[in-house]
């Protein structure tokens, strides 16, 4: 069957396979995106991982801590050329403001009344397309990074023991380099209990198929498999992922040395990502 340009383009975009893969995977599908999307997993011709890391909008991602609330909102125009202006910068931050001091969860008549304040200025069509809110108390730090202009926002989350915990300086410069490593390596979930169900059957489907043709008996299949999917899972989870300071060292590992140093407890229980354009 016929494939066109722009679900090619769409694929590519998603998995970073080759185009002409990506085309035969279509037409192998049937037009089916998520099977052509399975199929060039299958093949190990796709990134195994849940996001890509590409931006496909312009805009920008804005934070804001306010009243125990944490937010991230990502606010989409039309050109780059306005995502840069001082304008809609003002705007994105207003609005992540308004969201936290109200405790917004999704886009409501309220954001949409500042998004058109910001529109009647910059003459340009402009939304909020996402938003992410996490809880905060006094024994949580929270850090927050905007990478490349806003294209990437991280905002991490380090429950701690204590509130004084929480205030180290040791601390902060930990959550730094934890959203650091978030807008580095784009962490799908934070730990494997929060990992969908649905998407473990499938990756196991996947690495099935990779290992059906290796001619190793049962057993060895399986062990085969099951050490793919866990590779795979420390490769999307947060804690599980190897440090971006220090490779040898997991996540988990990393900051169990920085609370080992301050003398209290402290665990990564939250953070967000959130990429511009991404779905």
């Amino acid at each position: 069957m016929a494939v066109s340009p722009a679900d090619v383009k769409k694929l590519r975009d998603k998995t970073l396979a080759g185009m002409l893969d990506c085309k035969n995977a279509l037409v192998e599908a049937n037009g089916d995106f998520a099977a052509a999307e399975k199929i060039l997993k299958e093949k190990g011709l796709a990134s195994a991982d849940k996001r890509s890391g590409r931006s496909t909008n312009a805009g920008a991602v804005f934070t804001a801590v306010k009243d125990g609330t944490a937010v991230a909102v990502e606010l989409n125009c039309e050109t780059d050329f306005v995502a840069k202006n001082a304008v809609f910068i003002e705007s994105g931050q207003k609005i992540a403001d308004f969201v936290a001091e109200k405790k917004i969860k999704e886009v409501n008549s309220d954001v949409e009344g500042l998004v058109k304040e910001a529109i009647s200025v910059l003459k340009e069509n402009m939304g909020v397309k996402k938003i992410a809110t996490m809880d905060v108390s006094d024994t949580d730090a929270v850090v927050d990074y905007l990478h490349n202009n806003g294209q990437i926002g991280v905002m991490v989350k380090l429950s701690c023991d204590s509130s004084d915990t929480a205030a180290k300086d040791e601390v902060k410069a930990l959550g730094m380099d934890l959203a650091l490593h978030a807008a580095a390596f784009s962490p799908a979930y934070l730990n494997r209990s929060k990992v969908d169900s649905d998407y473990i059957a499938e990756q196991e489907s996947i690495f099935k198929v990779q290992a059906a043709n290796l001619d190793k008996p049962e057993k060895v299949v399986a062990g085969i498999i099951k050490g793919k999917l866990n590779k795979h899972l420390s490769q999307i989870c947060f804690v599980d992922q190897a440090f971006v300071k220090n490779d040898k060292l997991s996540v988990t590992q990393a900051i169990a040395e920085v609370a080992k140093a301050v003398g209290g407890k402290i665990e990564l229980t939250d953070y967000i990502y959130m990429l511009v354009g991404e779905e």
